[in-house]
This record gives structure tokens, sequence and C-alpha cells, in this order.
């Protein structure tokens, strides 16, 4: 009996079981079955019983007939301007594939940083390029991207299919964990990231913006590349191996001349990040509530729709268009609905009140605890239902501890993407050992060093560029 027999199985049980038990003295009874849909869904998610998207359906079954919500209440739940931000995002990334903008960027950074140097420098090079990809375009398309040239090099450099040590499997490795780490940088990086804020803002109404997320995503990914990259060559011993230089940088040559879509797409990105950036200083000219970053996302996609590449058609056809995720964004809503039931139930109170005695315990201990919590239940369940389910928690725990909400959720709100040791962990990982060149002891080595560095590395950054903007 595999993993996902077991949950199929077990989710439903233990539902069953909270309802048939008793609630815990001083809960209702509300929120005793609320809990028991919190781990329903937890146990389906982090088996992946049944698809994550199909699980986020369960809050408008269970919700109307427990009486906690209607049923207009519920669907209502399951949308957020947030929303907009990842289908916009979306949009505007599957432009960027569609017209191979992405590529020359990513080759452009290849030739530059790879052009001298060894083997070392060419990992941190395709890392690098990864990463940058990864804040304007999902991690598992940048992995995609990016492997066959990865492949590619290595080809030319001399490096054999079966070959597992060296620069065979930390180029691969480098550009997966590089993917991952890219994605924390902003909003639209990571589809985690934005549920995760999206359920800070309907639980306990913190909003965090573009901006803000990138003031300590960015010094995040600056830090964890190098990082990621010199335990990658260790592990791998990335400099041991016949690998030919010279012939590896004559495979990463770059096109000379722009297309017309590139040409006309490269604007509309840099006004997508502009306005992202500057959203806080045009607010006080606008009504009230009018500018969010999910209206840009949305008016820069719809220009993709509206102007023509040069080639008698537009950037972005729906056709294209609609390979959108859709399935994320049912997923997204279903996180929503679970927290709305939470609040609407009183969950979140108790759940705050029950975790008061950690008000004796320093903060940062307990930032890092929860960072460190958080990495570790990744590493077993998809990013997106990390955060799912553990955000409320910490929510709840923020307001329970008084704290500034910045100093606990976005430690844990980066940490749901931190995870490296398992193939199955995330797309990227993947992709990696689909190659055939990683060894799974040294993935997991590699894994683990960088969890164990990672958890530090995030609280310090988030609570030194906090006190650096109060």
């Amino acid at each position: 009996m595999n993993s996902r027999t077991i949950g199929r199985i077990a989710g439903p049980l233990l539902f069953g079981a909270v309802l048939i038990a008793p609630p815990p003295s001083g809960m209702a009874q509300a929120p005793w079955i609320v809990a028991g849909l919190v781990v329903w869904m937890a146990t389906w998610w982090m088996t992946q019983a049944i698809p994550l998207t199909a699980t986020a359906l369960l809050p408008f079954l269970v919700l109307p007939f427990a009486g906690i919500m209607s049923a207009g209440e519920t669907a209502s739940a399951y949308y957020s301007p947030t929303l907009f931000l990842i289908l916009g995002g979306a949009f505007l990334a599957l432009a960027i594939e569609r017209t191979g903008l992405h590529r020359r960027l990513a080759l452009a950074l290849l030739d530059r940083l790879g052009s001298g140097g060894g083997a070392q420098r060419l990992l941190l090079a395709f890392m690098i390029a990864a990463a940058l990809l990864s804040m304007a375009i999902s991690n598992t398309s940048t992995t995609l991207i990016m492997m066959p040239m990865a492949v590619a090099v290595l080809e030319a450099g001399g490096m054999q299919s079966e070959d597992t040590r060296g620069l065979s499997g930390a180029l691969p490795m480098g550009i997966a964990f590089a993917a991952s780490i890219g994605g924390l940088g902003t909003l639209v990086g990571s589809p985690t990231n934005a549920i995760a804020i999206a359920l800070l803002d309907s639980m306990i109404g913190v909003k965090i913006s573009f901006a803000t997320w990138s003031l300590i995503g960015v010094p995040a990914v600056i830090l964890g590349i190098p990082m990621a990259a010199w335990i990658i060559a260790r592990v791998q011993g990335a400099s041991s191996g016949a690998f030919r230089i010279g012939a590896a940088r004559r495979a990463i040559a770059v096109e000379p001349r722009w297309s017309s879509a590139e040409r006309r797409l490269l604007p509309l990105v840099a006004l997508a990040f502009t306005l992202w950036m500057t959203s806080p200083l045009l607010r006080p000219f606008l009504p009230a509530g009018a500018l969010t970053d999910g209206s840009i996302a949305i008016g820069v996609s719809l220009l993709l729709f509206l102007l023509p590449d040069g080639t008698g058609r537009a950037l972005l056809s729906w056709e294209e268009a609609n390979r959108a995720p859709w399935d994320v964004i049912m997923m997204f809503g279903g996180g929503l609905a679970l927290a709305a039931g939470m609040g609407a139930s009183g969950l979140d109170d108790w759940l705050g009140r029950s975790l008061l005695p950690l008000s004796a315990v320093p903060l940062p201990l307990v930032a890092l605890a929860i960072t460190a919590m958080v990495i570790l239940i990744t590493e077993f369940a998809s990013n997106v239902a990390t955060a799912s389910g553990i955000m409320p928690v910490v929510a709840s725990l923020t307001v329970a501890l008084g704290a500034d909400p910045l100093l606990l959720a976005m430690p844990a709100a980066l940490a749901a993407s931190w995870g490296f040791m398992l193939p199955s962990g995330t797309g990227p990982n993947a992709i990696a050992w689909a190659t055939g060149r990683i060894a799974l002891p040294s993935m997991v080595k590699a894994g683990f060093w960088l969890d164990l560095a990672g958890a530090p590395m995030i609280v310090a950054v988030v609570w030194l560029v906090h006190a650096l903007l109060r």
C-alpha cells in the first residue's frame, strides 16, 4: 500500500474521528469541526492522495453543511485580489517563453559570466541565470528552459551521460536549486509566495506588497545562490573530471539579432516590474484600493493581447495564455476558504490562545523554530500545500504573541519554498533527477546542508531588512 492509498483512507477517517470525539477543553464544536477539516486536507495534500486542486474543493462541501459559513460565503472566500497577480504574472511568463526572450537573457548572462574561469564559475553562472529567470517565470518553467542548455554544455565539455560526479551532476542540481531559490525574490516568482501573503491578508489583515516582498526576497536570493553553489561544488567535487571548458563556452553562443517580438515585449516586462516597485508612491493619487499588485499584472497582461509582435499577430494569443496554472489558482482559493472557515468558526482564536506559552520564548528562537519546521515539512509535501496549511497557524501565533507579522510570517513564507533533499520535493528537483546525472546520496547530502544553512539565513535576512525598513 503506497502513501497515496494510505492518505485516501486516513484523511476522511481522521475527519470522522474528530466528529465523533468531544472537542478539547475550551473549544466549541464549530472550530473542532474545522480542525478536523484542516487535518483531512493536510493529509490529502501531503500524501497527494487525490490531485491537490481537488482537495482544495473540500471547504466548499464541508463548511456549509457544518453550518459554519453559507455556500455563498464559502464560494466568495475562494477569491482574492492576489489571484489576479498570479494570473497576470502567468500571462507575462507565457509571453516571455513564447517570444524566446527568456533564452536570450539567460544565454547573454551565461556568455558574460561563463567566459572565464573554470567549472565552478560556470556552475555559478548557470545558477545566477536560473535564479534571475525564476524571479519572473515559474520555477518549473525555468528548469525546463535551462536544463537542455546545461546538458548541451556538459556534452560539449566531454562529460558522459552516466557521470554523476563533478560538474556532470553539479550543473543539473545547481539549476534546480537555483530555480527554487530565485523564486523567493518576487511575489510572482512562485505561487507559494502569493498564497502566503493572501492568507495573511485574509486572516489578520496584514498586507505585504510586491515591493516589500522583493526588499526581503531579493537579499535572500543574493545570499542563497552563492551558498548553494558552494555547497554543491563541495559535495559534487565540481572541479574534478575531464571537463573541457573551452568547448563548453562555444556551446553557449547568443544569437546576434533581437526579434521584433522580443524588442516589444521587454518594455512591457520592465513596465510591470517598475509599477510593482513604485506602486506605494502612486496610490495616494488614485482612488482608495484601485491600484494593487494584481491590477498592475492584469493591466500589463491585457496589453499582451492588444499589441502586435511585428509578425502580424499579438504578443500573446488566448490559446497560449490558456496554459496559465488554473489548477494552482483553484488550490490557492481552497487555502483561502479554509482560512476563512478557521476565522468564522473561531479556530484561529483558539490556536492563538493555545500558543500563548511561546510568549516566554525569545522571538528570534520562535522564528527559527517555525522556519526549520516549515523546511522539514516542505521536504515531504508540496510547497503550495505547505504554505496553505502552515500560514494560518503562523498567523494565529503572530496575533497571540503580539509580534510584528513580518518577523514570523515572512520567514515561514520563504521557508515553504526551501526544500532541496529529495527528487520528489519540487518540480525542479524532479526535472534535474530525470537527467540521470545525479546520484541520490549527493542530492540528499547537498540538500541537507542547504536546508541546515537556510533556516538561520532566512530568519537573519528578514529580521535585518525589517530593522533597516523601520
